[in-house]
């Protein structure tokens, strides 16, 4: 009497295994800039906050705020440590808003780098790094492009 082959053999099993481990090695490398890309969204999000507030700041009074509390927001967050800001050091009449990433709880890649955000009139802002620009070397973003929104790159 025949007896029915009950189970997986040794080299289907084998197959398996290799197939969730190509699998594995292809998503977490994708999931980890996935998630890093949406804790950069935060700080995109603080930094964009403050647009209206200071194009009408400088609107009403002609130059740029001092301080983030004079316009009035969130200037930290899960992800975000601070938001700074510098006007007019390199180039008169601008002001760059600037999102430094926390050290601990956040994605290594990520890992206190820096977000900027710049303009000269409050109307137009750009994103990046001081040489896309033209701003001085006080607009730093020290992100990698890929985390970055589309807009930036």
């Amino acid at each position: 009497m025949k007896q029915l082959q009950k189970g997986f053999t040794l080299i289907e099993l084998m197959i398996v295994v290799a197939i969730i481990g190509i699998l594995a090695a292809i998503a977490i490398p994708s999931y980890s800039d996935y998630t890093a890309r949406s804790q950069v969204t935060e700080a995109v999000g603080l930094s964009s906050g403050f647009k209206t507030g200071f194009a009408e700041f400088y609107a009403d009074n002609g130059v740029w705020p001092n301080h983030l509390t004079q316009i009035g927001s969130t200037t930290a967050g899960k992800y975000v440590s601070f938001l700074t800001i510098q006007t007019g050091r390199d180039t008169a009449g601008v002001v760059i808003i600037q999102a430094t990433m926390k050290n601990v709880g956040v994605n290594p890649n990520i890992k206190g780098q820096t977000y900027a955000l710049a303009s000269s009139d409050g109307n137009l802002w750009e994103c990046g790094n001081s040489t896309d620009l033209g701003l001085g070397q006080d607009a730093q973003t020290s992100l990698d492009s890929k985390y970055l929104p589309g807009a930036c790159k």
